[in-house]
């Protein structure tokens, strides 16, 4: 007869786990409920020797591979599959071998007696304290599959805005680097050759063309050294940002940029509206979501608005009030979550304000592509046609002199 390991609950709640035989699955369950047992899962034990996979190089979990678990247990859950199976089958089926080690972990937890959220919990670096607090929503209400579900769609909706930002950024980060790869080749590789062949002319250069071979020259002697006080500078810049002080500096200053800072601005308003209404909507604690909130905002200015917003909330206050006071959040949206507060519809208001600013990003990004496009081509021509002019008035100059 096949044997069969079990992990099942007693009356009490105490977890249990063992192996015993019998003729097949059907009726081994037999037996573990006429022993008045909460059966957690029942699985044919595997006479295999495990072999552990040696990988090379690690996967990150993606927002993509979170969204899918999200979806796919959802739906397995409300089918009525046992949450070990579940989490048994999503794990076998994942090409993600790192965030299949994570799930093969959490089901062992699971099956060993502690519930979803905890075992969640111990994957800090893949979930976030809002999937944790979600889940943990979900297990209290009995609405796992429906709030898991709710998961899925609010990270779909803030990875799609977090991949339109990207975009919109990428293109002008990509042409302004090459725009100055191609300004450093023209003063380090071709100036020098038009240098050698001025030099012959025996005639003093025009001013633009000395002054350019002049930076050229400079550029030439000192190149390494501002190389490395580039690097320098970035690596001082970047542990300086890793500090609190640093970091609230940058972002508070990224949100009053003159173009980007508006979008940065809709996208921190869209997100901390959006999660805060999932939050609600799931049953999260009003004190604990705003605490997530702040956590998973991406940028401290915001943070530490919301975590004000949250000891204020504490104290007695409303939301909006103190929303108002931080300047981070436009009238609009301090006087919509005010009348979803009278109106005690605060999590639609909300989920109604994300929806607006999702589509007030859209339509800057837009914007800001087709802004950007020719103020950069601009920057090239002109960048690129004063180095081109510089090189040839000195040809221009001796034309004349022969003509003349």
């Amino acid at each position: 007869m096949p044997n069969f390991r079990y992990t099942a609950k007693d009356n009490s709640g105490k977890a249990m786990t063992g192996f015993f035989e019998a003729l097949d699955y059907a009726a081994a369950v037999d037996v573990l409920r006429k022993q008045g047992l909460i059966i957690v899962s029942v699985k044919e034990a595997s006479s295999r020797l495990h072999i552990p996979s040696i990988s090379f190089g690690r996967k990150r979990v993606k927002t993509d591979d979170l969204v899918v678990f999200a979806r796919q247990l959802a739906t397995m859950v409300d089918a009525g599959i046992p949450l070990v199976g579940a989490l048994d089958i999503l794990g076998d089926q994942l090409e993600n071998k790192v965030f299949a080690e994570i799930i093969s972990k959490m089901r062992t937890d699971v099956e060993t007696g502690s519930s979803l959220s905890d075992a969640l919990a111990k994957h800090k670096k893949v979930f976030s304290p809002l999937f944790i607090n979600m889940v943990k929503a979900g297990e209290s209400s009995g609405m796992l599959d429906e709030i898991l579900d709710r998961l899925a769609l609010y990270l779909e909706k803030t990875s799609s805005l977090q991949k339109k930002v990207v975009s919109a950024l990428i293109y002008p980060a990509v042409v302004s680097a090459m725009a100055v790869g191609i300004t450093l080749l023209l003063l380090l590789k071709v100036i020098p050759v038009f240098k050698d062949i001025f030099s012959g002319f025996g005639a003093d250069l025009p001013r633009p063309t000395a002054i350019l071979i002049a930076i050229s020259e400079a550029l030439q002697k000192y190149f390494s050294a501002v190389v490395v006080i580039v690097v320098v500078a970035v690596i001082l810049i970047s542990r300086y940002l890793k500090t609190e002080k640093g970091r609230l500096r940058y972002d508070s200053f990224l949100l009053k940029l003159p173009i980007f800072g508006t979008l940065l601005t809709k996208v921190a308003v869209s997100k901390f509206t959006r999660t805060l209404s999932t939050l609600i909507k799931s049953g999260v604690p009003i004190l604990n979501s705003l605490e997530i909130v702040g956590k998973t905002s991406g940028n401290k200015a915001v943070e530490v608005a919301v975590e004000t917003v949250r000891t204020n909330v504490r104290e007695g206050e409303s939301i909006a009030e103190p929303l108002a006071r931080s300047k981070i959040f436009p009238s609009m949206v301090v006087r919509m979550v005010s009348v979803g507060e009278q109106s005690g519809e605060l999590e639609k208001m909300l989920s109604k304000i994300a929806d607006f600013y999702d589509e007030q990003v859209d339509t800057a990004v837009s914007g800001l592509t087709s802004l950007i496009e020719p103020l950069i081509i601009a920057f090239l021509g002109v960048v690129i046609g004063t180095i081109v002019i510089c090189m040839f008035l000195p040809i221009f100059k001796l034309t004349q002199i022969a003509t003349g």
